[in-house]
């Protein structure tokens, strides 16, 4: 739900400003209307200060100095080159490159070659070592009476350039190396213990610094200077508290109700499973102050839509665990930081549902002979008029669930503009969810035909004089059929397919099990009737092929609900999304 919030106007006189905003930052409740980013962010001082928060966050991000990071990296590079180098020289054996140096100054120059092993003749030189179908071998140019550069040895050998050093010294230079490294390292972890927490503290204080700023040029001069001026909002729960420090601090203000024309911040109120689902409401966009609260909707379908895309119980409890293990600390990853919680919630969700679909670990439970008969009759399964059941299950959560985002819509709208701006949505509301209604409990209560008939023709009727005829009050009649018309095209076209989206959750959950189902089969036909050594080909494929599984499950899993609600069921309810987040000024 989102908190009501009052709007205050503040007037202050100069002399008395800087210590109001002080003490309104001290009590930090309030969310002080901020003017345009152009108006603000071209200040010249406020770039300066922004440039030293971006710097700060980069230094505290990558956990030291530009030059020791550098440092590091080049000791990290000599250190790949030299591995290279090494694995270059190692075919020619262990070596004295000063005694080759030696020799080239007493006017015996050696000179290194590799040609494939079936061209390789012994004449041309000595033969050092082969790896890879080429032969290695060393020419003392002195020693072959003709020119060595016209002979054939260099038409079908490639000379190499001589290696400067031996791989034996190559390792050693390595070595060397990764001291230096060690020593890169310490001095970096010298760094951050001493200056970690300063930079922590002078980011904070950069921040509150920017808010100040920002703040300040936020302010209406009045009166020559003499008077400042500026608006905010609060949540209704601290009215009370900022009245009181108004009242000590002898302020004139004013305070009333946000209109809809006010830029007014949302704050949320949820309890601890739907706040676990805020993440996603914001990915989308925070509601307006006028809209709706999408959370306690989104997440208890969310976890459902998740649950069946993933569609495993096997595959919650691995969930389940990695949530946990994400919670404790056990497991840092840093792109699943403070996601423990939902994690875990989602894994539970799985395993639950999984039951009920009849899958685990890619087993189908209704063929385990270990899976207690009492339960398998509580798994979703045959045929609905010749649908498989479970599809049947997902078509009908996703007429259930465009209906309901009709209802909220027309409720939330109704709120907003008021009843006879929106006859046209309560129009579609009737017709579409009573229609349903009406035709379900008349199968269910066996109604007779007539009685279903007539209903029917009055929730037509009612509902068809609301969207082409009342549609827009006061409007002329041509252009609200003309209207109506484009509203019905829009609906017949655009409800079908919203509706066919939700085949998804049937499909990816039953791809996931029968991918499980194939590693399952591929790792017991390896395993065989008398296995020995195939336990070890057997675990591995059924490790690989489930990790590999659960990974691209729990993708799929992440993305489509959310497609699902961002498209299906937010485009029905209306939602925009444009909203701020309240962010009250404070320390």
């Amino acid at each position: 739900m989102i908190i009501p919030m009052k709007k205050y106007t503040f007037l202050v006189f100069h002399r008395d400003y800087e210590p109001f905003l002080t003490q309104l930052r001290d009590l930090g409740v309030v969310d002080i209307t901020l003017k345009s980013a152009g108006v603000i962010e071209n200040d010249e001082a406020l770039q300066a200060a922004l440039q030293h928060e971006d710097e700060l966050r980069r230094l505290l991000k990558q956990g030291a100095p530009d030059q020791l990071i550098q440092e590091r990296a080049n000791i990290e590079q000599r250190i790949a080159e030299a591995g290279q180098e090494a694995e270059k020289a190692a075919v020619w054996g262990d070596f004295d490159s000063a005694r080759i140096q030696a020799l080239k100054e007493a006017g015996y120059t050696l000179r290194f070659f590799a040609c494939p092993e079936k061209t390789y003749r012994e004449e041309w030189g000595i033969k050092v070592a082969e790896k890879e179908g080429k032969t290695y071998f060393v020419v003392v140019d002195n020693s072959i009476p003709q020119n060595i550069d016209n002979s054939d040895l260099i038409e079908n050998a490639t000379e190499l350039p001589q290696p400067e050093k031996s791989a034996a010294q190559w390792r050693q230079e390595t070595e060397h190396l990764k001291g230096l490294l060690a020593a890169a390292d310490a001095r970096i972890e010298a760094w951050k213990i001493a200056n970690l927490d300063r930079l922590q503290q002078e980011l904070q204080e950069a921040r509150q610094q920017i808010d100040w700023q920002r703040v300040q040029l936020s302010t209406d001069k009045l009166a020559d200077g003499s008077l400042c001026l500026i608006e905010g909002f609060c949540p209704i729960e601290n009215e009370p508290e900022l009245n009181a420090m108004l009242a000590r601090a002898e302020v004139y203000y004013e305070e009333s109700d946000p209109t809809q024309e006010d830029a007014t911040p949302v704050k949320l109120h949820n309890n601890k499973f739907a706040k676990l689902f805020e993440v996603f409401t914001g990915m989308y966009g925070w509601p307006t102050y006028g809209e709706f609260d999408p959370t306690p909707i989104l997440a208890p379908f969310y976890l459902l839509f998740f649950a069946m895309c993933m569609g495993d119980a096997g595959y919650g409890l691995v969930l389940i665990l990695f949530g946990l293990l994400t919670h404790y600390k056990k497991v840092n990853i840093e792109m699943f930081e403070g996601l423990g919680p939902i994690i875990a919630t989602l894994g539970v969700g799985t395993t639950i549902v999984g039951f009920f679909l009849g899958t685990f670990f890619g087993m189908p439970l209704l063929e385990a002979s270990w899976y207690p008969e009492s339960l398998k009759h509580l798994i979703i399964s045959g045929n609905v008029m010749g649908f498989d059941a479970q599809m049947v299950l997902a078509i009908g959560i996703g007429v259930f669930h465009i209906c309901l985002a009709m209802v909220v819509k027309a409720l939330c709208y109704t709120k907003r503009f008021g009843f006879a701006e929106t006859l046209s949505v309560w129009g579609w509301v009737l017709l579409i969810v009573g229609g349903l209604i009406v035709l379900s409990v008349s199968a269910l209560l066996n109604l007779p035909s007539q009685v279903t008939k007539w209903i029917i023709i009055s929730i037509a009727v009612i509902s068809a004089l609301a969207i082409y005829i009342f549609n827009k009050p006061g409007r002329n009649p041509l252009l609200n059929i003309g209207a109506g018309l484009w509203d019905t095209y829009n609906m017949a076209t655009g409800l079908l397919g919203d509706v066919l989206s939700y085949v998804r959750l049937y499909a990816l959950g039953l791809a996931g099990g029968m991918l499980g189902g194939a590693f399952n089969s591929i790792a017991l036909m390896v395993l065989g009737e008398h296995p020995t050594w195939q336990w070890l080909p057997f675990l591995l494929i059924l490790l690989f092929g489930h990790v590999l599984n659960i990974l691209m499950s729990a993708l799929g899993a992440f993305v489509h609900p959310l497609r699902l609600t961002f498209v299906e069921y937010f485009k029905n309810s209306g939602y925009e999304g444009k909203g701020q987040l309240y962010q009250p000024f404070r320390k």
